[in-house]
C-alpha cells in the first residue's frame, strides 16, 4: 500500500503517511486513488476527530505527482484531467482539522495536500520548491493554493523560479507558510501533539471553525481555479503549436457601419 493509516481511538487522531520512500513519495495513480478512498473513510470515522498528513523518512514529504505516471488525456483542451486535483482533504469534504508534517522536499504536487491542510509544521531539513516553470510547464492549482497561505511577491517567487528557488524551512517558517520550525526529525511528533490538543476539544466546534476558515478564500479560490486548466492547456502546448495559434489566425472582416 502507497498510505499508511493508523489511528489512536484513545487520542482521536489519525496519522495518514504517504509510503513511497523508493520514489520520495511521489504520488502516481494508485497512491492518488488510495489517498481519496482514505479522506473518506475519515470523514465516516467519528473516532477520528483530527488528522496529521506526513511522509515517511526524511528525505521527502512528497515531490507530487509521480514522473513515470501516465496520464491518458482527451483530445480536447476543455477536458483536461489533473491525477492530483482531488487528492486533498478539502477536494473530499473532509472538515476535521488536518496537520502537515514536512520532512525534506515538498515540492510541486506537494502543494496540492499542502494548500489544503489547516497549518504546516516542517523539520529544519524541510525544503519548499515548484520545478514547473524550468520545465516549461504552467504551474496554475499550486500556485493558486499556495497565493493564499503566502504573501503574493513570496509566492510569485517561489513559484515563478522554478528549481533555482529552494525555500529553506526557516524562511518558510519566517513568512509564515510553516507555523512551526523542529529540528530534523521532529515535525510529524509536534504536529502530533497539536493534533491530539484538537481532537480533544469538542468537535463540531473544530469543523465548524475549519470550515469556516476555509469559506474565508473559497470564493476566490473557486474562481481561480475556473481558469487553471486553460492556462495549463495553453501553457504547455509545444512552441511551435502555440506560434501557430497565434500567428494563424482568420483575416479580421472589415467592420460594417
Amino acid at each position: 500500500m502507497s498510505i499508511r493509516v493508523t489511528t489512536d481511538k484513545n487520542t482521536g487522531v489519525a496519522i495518514v503517511t504517504l509510503n513511497r520512500p523508493a520514489r520520495l513519495n511521489a504520488m502516481d495513480t494508485a497512491t492518488a486513488d488510495e489517498l481519496r478512498a482514505t479522506w473518506q473513510e475519515l470523514r465516516h470515522d467519528d473516532t477520528t476527530r483530527a488528522v496529521v498528513l506526513t511522509g515517511t523518512g526524511t528525505r521527502a514529504f512528497t515531490t507530487g505527482l509521480d514522473r513515470d505516471t501516465t496520464v491518458p488525456q482527451p483530445n480536447s483542451p476543455f477536458m483536461q484531467d489533473d491525477p492530483l486535483l482531488t487528492v486533498g482533504p478539502k477536494a473530499n469534504d473532509l472538515w476535521k482539522p488536518v496537520i502537515a508534517a514536512v520532512e525534506g522536499m515538498a515540492c510541486g504536487g506537494a502543494f496540492y495536500l499542502l494548500g489544503e491542510c489547516e497549518f504546516i509544521v516542517a523539520g529544519a531539513g524541510a525544503v519548499f520548491f515548484d520545478p514547473h516553470t524550468t520545465y516549461g510547464m504552467v504551474s496554475a492549482y499550486e500556485s493558486i493554493l499556495l497565493a493564499h497561505r503566502m504573501p503574493y511577491g513570496e509566492a510569485a517567487r517561489l513559484m515563478l523560479m522554478g528549481t533555482r528557488e529552494r525555500l529553506s524551512a526557516e524562511r518558510a517558517y519566517a513568512m509564515g507558510l510553516v507555523s512551526e520550525l523542529t529540528e530534523v526529525g521532529g515535525a510529524l511528533s509536534a504536529a502530533t501533539a497539536c493534533a491530539t490538543t484538537l481532537a480533544a476539544y469538542p468537535s463540531t466546534a473544530v469543523q465548524g471553525t475549519v470550515r469556516a476558515l476555509w469559506t474565508a478564500t473559497e470564493a476566490t479560490r473557486t474562481a481561480a481555479f475556473s481558469h487553471a486548466p486553460h492556462l495549463i492547456t495553453l501553457g504547455n502546448l509545444p512552441p511551435a503549436e502555440q506560434k501557430e495559434l497565434f500567428t494563424n489566425r482568420p483575416p479580421q472582416q472589415p467592420r460594417i457601419r
